[in-house]
């Protein structure tokens, strides 16, 4: 099964040092495309009226796509982004395909350190960036639902560390003294 195509947005728009806009979005096409041609042919040899054992297996494999596709389409996030504005905070948005937005501000006060994880779970192994907030016992994840890859993860990272104004700067912001 192949992974879902995701993009990263750097958007530098705004006067250095104001505002650091990053975003994670998901690509709908190839869904969209495969969709597309899956859903005429399911018809046509769901229509067959003779069932041989090259036809059910040709229907296995159609809807085995067909739940694949389904469950692709389940996951209602189109995009995630992290809004950093140095002198405040910053500012993480669930964007949904209903049009729906979740936004959470945190004040750049709170924020402690953010934090490169990776998370291994019984069937995937995926890197996760969260923030060390005070007063809060959870780490509260950056990208709740879209799991970017670490090369996605990094800048945001480091941009995130420039703007906590971390001592030890954002090439080492969060590494022990050894490493």
């Amino acid at each position: 099964m192949g992974r879902i195509s995701i993009a990263y947005i750097h958007e530098g728009k705004w006067p250095p040092g104001s505002v650091d806009i990053h975003i994670i979005e998901k690509s709908l096409r190839k869904a969209v495309f495969v969709a597309i041609l899956l859903i005429p042919i399911a018809c046509v040899f769901l229509s067959l009226k003779e069932i041989s054992a090259t036809l059910i297996l040709w229907r296995l494999q159609l809807s085995g796509l067909l739940v694949i596709l389904l469950l692709f389409f389940w996951n209602p996030v189109h995009k995630e982004s992290v809004i950093i504005m140095p002198a405040f905070g910053v500012q993480l948005e669930t964007h949904y395909t209903s049009g729906r937005i979740i936004r959470r501000f945190i004040p750049a006060g709170e924020i402690l350190k953010p934090v490169l994880l990776e998370c291994v779970t019984p069937v995937t192994c995926y890197w996760s960036l969260s923030l060390l907030v005070r007063g809060k016992e959870e780490l509260v994840l950056v990208f709740k639902e879209l799991h970017p890859p670490m090369k996605m993860l990094l800048p945001v990272w480091k941009a995130l560390c420039a703007s906590i104004d971390n001592k030890e700067g954002p090439d080492t912001c969060g590494e022990g003294e050894d490493g």
